[in-house]
């Protein structure tokens, strides 16, 4: 939890490389959830030279897409289908 009560959790760090006339830049994307635990989440994707750098452009993109999700008590109240890019995402109560 940080000073503002949410729940930070980083998902996944990925190493990618450019490839330029002298060699290979490497670059790390990370992936991150953000949510208060009360029906408010979200998530973020940051890219930067180095691990922590990204991982704090991910938090800062996750504390800026949250949403406000229904919840019946401390579950989803039906099931949930979506899609971002080529990730299917399915979420049951």
């Amino acid at each position: 939890k940080n000073e503002e009560g949410l729940q930070e959790k980083l998902i996944q760090v990925n190493r990618v490389a450019k490839v330029v006339k002298g060699g290979r830049i490497f670059g790390f994307t990370a992936l991150t959830a953000v949510g208060d635990g009360n029906g408010r989440v979200g998530f973020g994707r940051g890219k930067a030279r180095e691990v922590p750098l990204a991982i704090q452009k991910a938090m800062e993109s996750a504390r800026r897409n949250m949403i406000s999700v229904s919840l019946d008590g401390n579950t989803l109240q039906y099931p949930v289908k979506a899609r971002h890019g080529a990730s299917k995402v399915y979420m049951q109560p």
